[in-house]
């Protein structure tokens, strides 16, 4: 589901508070502003859908997630339901300045409230 934001800009930092996400990566680049958001589980999906600087909503943890939103430029990760991300992952992530951000919380919960504070349907 792909997003833009609605009546303004929204910064890494803002999400990361109002979610209340914990940072695992990446942590100097929390004023990169989001432009919207895309949700899902297929690398193939967010490679053909997802647009620069949106946030990654997934459920998906290993290596390959960074590899895809580097080239996609997107703004962060959220990692969703609580799974262990793995060590190369968090590694990847910091060396290409990757924000990866995880939650226990669902992917449906996080995007919901997402699409609460302007994250909307396109």
């Amino acid at each position: 589901m792909n997003h833009e934001l609605e009546g303004g800009s929204m910064t890494l930092r803002e999400i990361k508070y109002k979610l209340s996400l914990k940072i695992k990566t990446a942590k100097k680049h929390l004023n990169i502003e989001v432009t919207g958001g895309y949700s899902s589980d297929l690398l193939s999906d967010v490679m053909a859908n997802a647009k620069k600087g949106n946030i990654w909503i997934t459920i998906q943890s290993h290596p390959n997630i960074v590899a895809v939103a580097s080239l996609l430029e997107l703004s962060a990760i959220v990692v969703t339901g609580g799974k262990k991300i793995e060590k190369e992952t968090l590694s990847r992530a910091e060396r290409e300045d990757i924000t990866i951000f995880d939650t226990t919380d669902s992917t449906f919960n996080i995007v919901g409230k997402l699409y609460k504070m302007g994250v909307i349907g396109g």
